[in-house]
C-alpha cells in the first residue's frame, strides 16, 4: 500500500488537501460518526466538512448517551444545541422564533454521520439526541453526488448539508455573514470527479474493481461537476 496523507487519509497523490479551504461559518459544528462510516469511509463527506470548517469536531460511537466530550459541549451554556434531522417540530430559517430561541449563543449543530439505515441505529442507542431540538431546512434541495443513491431525492450529503445550513443561517444572521462556504462544495465535486474517474478506468480495464457490486455498473459515465 502507498503512502497516505495523515490528514485527509487520501492516497499521497490523490490528496485533497489542496482543495480544502477553512471556512469559519460562525457556527460549532459537531459530527457523530458511526463506526462503520470511520472505517469505511475515512475520507467520506463527513471527514471532509470537519476538515474544512475551523470550529467542528468528530466523535465516533454508536451510543452518545455517556460520551464525555458531547455532554460537555451540551451542558455548555455558550451554545444552542441542535440536531440536523427533520422532523415535524424541527426549527428551520422561515420559521418564526428562532432567531429569538437562540438568542446570543453560538448555534451547536450536531450532524450524524453515517447511512441513513446506521444514523437511525445511533438515534436508537443515543435517545439523549431526542431531546435535543431538530434543525431542519427551509428549502428543498437536491444533491449532485448522483454516483451514490440515496433513499429518498431530497436527502443530500453530509458536506452539501453543512453547506446548505450555512447558507440559510446567514439569513437570519446566526452564521457569519462574511463566511463563505462555497469551498465545501469545491472539494465535494473534486471527490465526486474522482470517484467517476476512477469507475470509469475501472469499467475501462485500467483499475481493478474493489467492490463486490462493481459488476452492476458496466457503462462509463459522463463527468460534469
Amino acid at each position: 500500500m502507498g503512502e497516505r496523507c495523515l490528514r485527509c487519509f487520501r492516497p499521497a497523490g490523490n490528496c485533497f488537501c489542496k482543495y480544502i479551504k477553512p471556512v469559519d461559518s460562525g457556527i460549532k459544528f459537531v459530527f457523530l460518526m458511526h463506526p462503520k462510516e470511520a472505517k469505511r469511509q475515512r475520507t467520506g463527506t463527513g471527514r471532509l466538512s470537519y476538515l474544512s470548517l475551523t470550529d467542528s469536531e468528530i466523535l465516533t460511537g454508536l451510543d452518545f448517551t455517556g460520551n464525555k466530550r458531547l455532554l460537555e459541549l451540551l451542558a455548555d451554556s455558550r451554545y444552542y444545541p441542535v440536531m440536523l434531522y427533520p422532523g415535524k417540530d424541527a426549527w428551520n430559517a422561515g420559521k418564526q422564533g428562532f432567531a429569538g430561541a437562540v438568542g446570543t449563543r453560538k448555534l451547536l449543530v450536531i450532524v450524524i454521520d453515517a447511512t441513513w439505515f446506521c444514523s437511525r441505529k445511533i438515534i436508537e442507542h443515543s435517545p439523549n439526541l431526542l431531546e435535543l431540538p431538530r434543525l431542519s431546512f427551509s428549502g428543498t434541495y437536491r444533491s449532485i453526488f448522483t454516483f451514490k443513491r440515496e433513499p429518498r431525492p431530497e436527502y443530500v450529503s453530509t458536506i452539501e448539508s453543512c453547506y446548505y445550513l450555512i447558507k440559510e443561517m446567514q439569513t437570519i444572521r446566526l452564521a457569519d455573514i462574511s463566511a463563505d462556504p462555497e469551498s465545501l462544495m469545491d472539494v465535494f465535486r473534486q471527490m465526486i470527479r474522482f470517484q467517476l474517474e476512477a469507475e470509469n478506468e475501472r469499467i475501462a480495464g485500467i483499475r481493478p474493481g474493489t467492490h463486490s457490486y462493481d459488476w452492476k455498473y458496466r457503462k462509463k459515465r459522463d463527468i460534469t461537476v
